[in-house]
Order: C-alpha cells, then sequence, then structure tokens
C-alpha cells in the first residue's frame, strides 16, 4: 500500500511522542464502527466510536464509546457538568470537528473540546479509534488517549442486563 497522508491526530500523537500504531483499510463511504470492526476481524468491544454532543449551554462535548454501546445522554450531561445533552447533527459533524462523518477522532480536532473516554476502556491494553479519516484506525493504549485529549475516563454508556 502506498504511504498515507497524515492526518492531524497522527501529527499530534507524533509530536507528543506518543506511543501508538496506524492502520489502514479500503473505505470509501461512512462505515460504522461495528461493521468495519467486523470487516477487520477487531472486537467490537475494543473498537471505539467518537460521538460529538452539544450541551444546553452551547458546548461542544466528545464522548467515546465501544461501537456495541449506547451514550447514556443523562450519565453523559452530569459527566461534564451538563443539565442535557443532544447528538450533535451528522450535517454539523464536520463543521464543529473538522472531521467527516465516519472519520471522526477525538484527538485534533478544529477545538480542544471536553472528552470522556467511556470507562469500558480500562479492560483493554490497547484500543482503537478512527484515526482522522475513513480507511484510517490508530490503536494506543486508553491512557495515551487520554494524555493526547486531555480527556477523562467515565461510565457513559447505557448498562445492559
Amino acid at each position: 500500500m502506498a504511504s498515507q497522508p497524515k492526518t492531524n491526530a497522527m501529527r499530534i500523537l507524533e509530536q507528543k511522542k506518543l506511543p501508538h500504531h496506524c492502520f489502514f483499510y479500503d473505505c470509501k463511504h461512512f462505515t460504522d464502527a461495528l461493521q468495519i470492526a467486523e470487516m477487520l476481524g477487531q472486537s467490537p468491544d475494543m473498537t471505539f466510536k467518537s460521538l460529538m454532543c452539544q450541551g444546553k449551554s452551547g458546548g461542544y462535548y466528545a464522548f467515546v464509546i465501544p461501537a456495541p454501546c449506547t451514550l447514556d445522554l443523562k450519565k453523559a450531561a452530569a459527566a461534564v457538568g451538563e443539565k442535557s445533552l443532544a447528538l450533535l447533527p451528522v450535517k454539523d459533524i464536520q463543521q464543529v470537528t473538522g472531521y467527516i462523518r465516519g472519520g471522526c477522532t477525538a484527538i485534533g480536532m478544529k477545538k480542544d473540546y471536553p472528552v470522556v473516554l467511556d470507562v469500558h476502556a480500562s479492560a483493554f491494553e490497547e484500543i482503537i479509534i478512527s484515526g482522522g479519516k475513513l480507511g484510517t484506525q490508530i490503536h494506543l493504549a486508553p491512557e495515551v488517549f487520554l494524555q493526547a485529549t486531555n480527556g477523562k475516563m467515565l461510565a457513559v454508556t447505557v448498562e445492559t442486563e
């Protein structure tokens, strides 16, 4: 495969000398994190998706959760000190983050929005996140992700029985 152009996320990790590795695959259109994990034979539980929300105050927040999970908006709002949150409409993702849908990552967004990594990440030595464009993943330790984003780890997903 030819050399791949670096994304903002990759450049930031390299500048901060944070350990990670990139993985590239063929993808031309939006595919959700669960489908990508299945397509690549990866564990869906260690594949994390980035969801952007807007708080009642107008602030934006990034929540990074396992692909099979659902964001609990009440827990998420409490985690960032908001009364309520709403998922950011798909049409606004690129304008707010600088990334397109399916390539959105909490590392290297247009602004340093507060980032919450779901506590499920603590079960893994390494998690898989979007690399900042379609067909790109970054594999890194949860602690490295938190360093790169100045994020915090909290329980923000819906618990199932």
